[in-house]
């Protein structure tokens, strides 16, 4: 069986590796486009495998394009919230690991902390898929480089400005930067800015960032605009401390007029609309956000088809 595929980070994985799980979710798109969601070359990719997807806090977007997915690649899924297991008893996350590793074939979830994917993953017997921690989120990101090339050629070489709270999602993009070599200016408060560990990991990486407490600084000429919810999954009690210190980065139309021309905007959703970003944004020229939205079932599948070796 060789090693377990666990795609946890992206520092883990290194830069070939997402490149070759990128391009194998445009094949799987391109297929899947061609024949209008019937039979293509990959609806047997995975048949006959399980994914469990353990779920301890709210989703949308990874709960839905990862059991479609699943199931388009000729496979089938398992959801387990927290309450419905014996996590929400006591029972320990490498005791659950230890238990599902002889039923399925491949793990999900979308963790409270990552703490709980990590010890996941290391009481394994079958790959373990990040759904989502409060340090990273590496499934989006990819979807978010995919939507990016996309509608603008190759990231590589370009401007990608992140505005607002220094949290995961930016954290990743932090990651981002170095293994798929485009620059990255980071605009958000200092109180919220993301963590100089991560900083510095991904400059001795060749990551090329600029952290700014100026949005203006951050936007102008970017080819890419990406922002996030002010209110994170571990924010939770600072709201309006947070709205306060946030609200000079809103992505505005003003601002959004200072990036590249051709510029994208980017958001991973879910939107709180009139406070990260604008109306005239998220449904503006520049918004991707639903191409971007899509674009987590081909690359869900990608990684699918890579952790089990099908690709």
């Amino acid at each position: 069986m060789g090693v377990l595929r666990h795609f946890i980070d992206f520092d883990a994985l290194g830069s070939p590796t997402l490149r070759n799980i990128l391009d194998g979710a445009v094949d799987i798109k391109n297929a899947r486009r061609e024949v209008e969601k019937n039979d293509t070359k990959y609806s047997h990719l995975l048949d006959g495998r399980v994914l469990a997807m353990i779920f301890q806090r709210p989703s949308t977007r990874t709960r839905v394009s990862f059991d479609v997915g699943m199931r388009e690649l000729g496979g089938s899924t398992i959801v387990l919230d927290n309450d419905d297991m014996q996590l929400g008893r006591g029972e320990t996350i490498g005791d659950t690991a230890r238990v599902l590793s002889r039923y399925v074939d491949a793990i999900l979830l979308r963790a409270a902390n990552h703490e709980a994917l990590t010890e996941l993953a290391e009481n394994s017997d079958v790959p373990v898929i990040n759904g989502l921690t409060d340090q990273n989120h590496p499934c989006q990101v990819m979807a978010d480089v995919m939507t990016f090339e996309e509608h603008r050629g190759p990231i590589a070489g370009r401007i990608v400005a992140w505005c607002g709270d220094g949290n995961n999602m930016a954290a990743t993009w932090v990651q981002a930067a170095a293994h798929f070599s485009f620059d990255l200016r980071v605009a958000c408060p200092e109180e919220l800015s993301p963590l100089q560990t991560d900083l510095d990991r991904a400059r001795d990486n060749g990551a090329r960032i600029l952290v700014t407490r100026d949005p203006l600084e951050a936007v102008t000429g970017a080819d890419c605009v990406v922002t996030d919810t002010w209110v994170s999954m571990n924010s939770v009690g600072r709201d309006a401390d947070r709205r306060d210190l946030l609200t000079p980065f809103c992505v505005d139309e003003n601002l959004i007029a200072q990036a590249s021309e051709d510029a994208v905007f980017m958001h991973c959703l879910p939107a709180h609309r009139g406070e990260e970003v604008t109306d005239a944004v998220i449904d503006g020229p520049h918004s991707v956000v639903w191409d971007e939205a899509e674009n987590r079932l081909h690359v869900q599948k990608g990684i699918l088809a890579w952790c089990l070796r099908a690709l």
